[in-house]
């Protein structure tokens, strides 16, 4: 192996690179052992067995293992960089959703404690029709104190836990934050190194190993987000008697539905059909949508209905402010809408509202949304009615003109589609109570 060396590459070894035992040049390179050999080195056996190269060789065979190292490392320093970024971004999201989940909480616990003095008021009405018994409304005024005190205490507990839960992902957020960063640290420098390795060629050989070891566990590092806790566990539930009170029987309006939809007839559901039906030319009538509004139009008052959606995979519900063109969805169009929208995607769902869009969270299907509108006090809210809990609520909004109940499907893209929702009618109740009115109806 020695005298088939050319001269070239033993010009290359450097002055002095003498093996110290056989004072022979070093220009063989063991890659078991990680050592320079003379050729007299060779012929011992203890490297009867091993990988030997020329050291020329050798080197270059590091060198291109480095480069391609390096190369993986800058890959992997650019995700890190970007992921450390996600997560200085996610902190900042974190505490907004904070924010906002704290204002949902606070408005829901005033929304049910209006509802209860409502309830209170209504109670009153029917009492009228009897005796009047100081008793009753002595214990109905206790009772509303009663319930004001437990709601107070629901809130502030819910406040805490909202405020645990959101310090503890800060946390996770921050150690990642760091942990991130020494990985940018350690990846930026480890290249350089490398890249200087290879101006000397039995430098390069020395150090390999070395450089090969401080490299393995960057390589092996698993670059991953910290896994915070979604703040929807802060789920508010209980919804108020009164929504059933204030339920209203919605129905349809034909002029205003997308020619895909077919609507029954009662007017009280919608399905889809994949070719557009004739229908007569109407300035109402969206044509950018499989979308249908409610006949109610509402100026005033508080107001409740529920929709069936479990046969349908994509849906919108919410209000619509009737003051816009349907014949294309305009910017401008979009600020007149709150919408609600469910999706289910293989056996994941999510939730979205708008505006402005944001996801809300992962959760199983759901069958029957409640939509509660106060127009007064500028509130719009979405509930899971089987599960009697809040989705997600709306408040300090300001309307400026009629709101009508507003439903969608998901055109169906080639193929077809059965999804189909409807509006649940008012559940009556045995009881012969009077309830006061609550809106004006256009």
């Amino acid at each position: 192996m020695s005298k088939r060396l050319s001269p070239h590459l033993q010009q290359k070894i450097p002055e002095g690179a003498y093996c110290e035992k056989h004072l022979e040049p070093l220009q063989l390179f063991c890659d078991d052992d990680q050592i320079a050999l003379c050729a007299k080195c060779l012929q011992s056996q203890e490297h009867t067995h091993h990988m030997v190269y020329g050291v020329q060789e050798a080197a270059e065979n590091y060198r291109r293992l480095f480069r391609e190292i390096s190369n993986v490392l800058k890959e992997k320093l650019e995700v890190a960089k970007s992921m450390l970024a996600d997560e200085q971004e996610r902190m900042v999201m974190i505490q907004e959703e904070e924010q906002n989940f704290k204002e949902m909480i606070e408005s829901e616990y005033r929304i049910m404690f209006r509802l209860m003095i409502e309830e209170n008021e209504v109670n009153f009405q029917s009492l009228k029709q009897c005796v009047f018994n100081l008793n009753l409304r002595e214990a109905s005024l206790n009772q509303l104190t009663d319930f004001a005190t437990e709601l107070s205490k629901k809130s502030q507990e819910m406040l805490r836990r909202l405020n645990d839960l959101e310090r503890e992902n800060m946390n996770k957020l921050k150690e990642s934050e760091v942990r991130l960063s020494e990985q940018i640290c350690s990846l930026q420098s480890i290249p350089a190194e490398l890249e200087k390795c290879g101006e000397s060629t039995l430098a390069l050989l020395q150090n390999a190993r070395y450089s090969l070891e401080r490299t393995e566990s960057l390589l092996l590092q698993c670059l991953q987000p910290a896994r915070i806790a979604d703040l929807s566990l802060c789920q508010i539930t209980g919804m108020s008697k009164m929504l059933k009170v204030l339920q209203r029987p919605i129905t349809l309006d034909p002029k205003t539905a997308h020619p895909c939809l077919v609507l029954s007839e009662d007017l009280r559901s919608i399905r889809l059909r994949n070719v557009q039906q004739d229908v007569p030319g109407n300035p109402e009538r969206f044509d950018f949508s499989a979308t249908v509004l409610g006949v109610e139009s509402f100026t005033s008052g508080r107001h409740y209905w529920e929709v069936d959606v479990g046969k349908t995979t994509k849906w919108q519900l919410g209000i619509y402010e009737d003051s816009v063109s349907r014949k294309s969805d305009l910017p401008k169009a979009s600020a007149d809408k709150v919408l609600l929208t469910g999706s289910l995607m293989g056996a994941d769902f999510t939730l979205w509202v708008f505006p402005p869009l944001r996801r809300v969270f992962l959760r199983e299907q759901m069958h029957k949304v409640g939509v509660f509108l106060d127009y007064e006090y500028g509130q719009i809210s979405f509930y899971d009615v089987t599960k009697r809990s809040l989705i997600y609520n709306f408040s300090c909004l300001t309307f400026q003109g009629a709101l009508r109940p507003i439903f969608s499907l998901c055109l169906p893209i080639g193929g077809t589609n059965s999804d189909s929702l409807s509006i649940c009618l008012p559940h009556v109740s045995s009881c012969n109570v009077t309830v006061r009115p609550q809106s004006s109806l256009v």
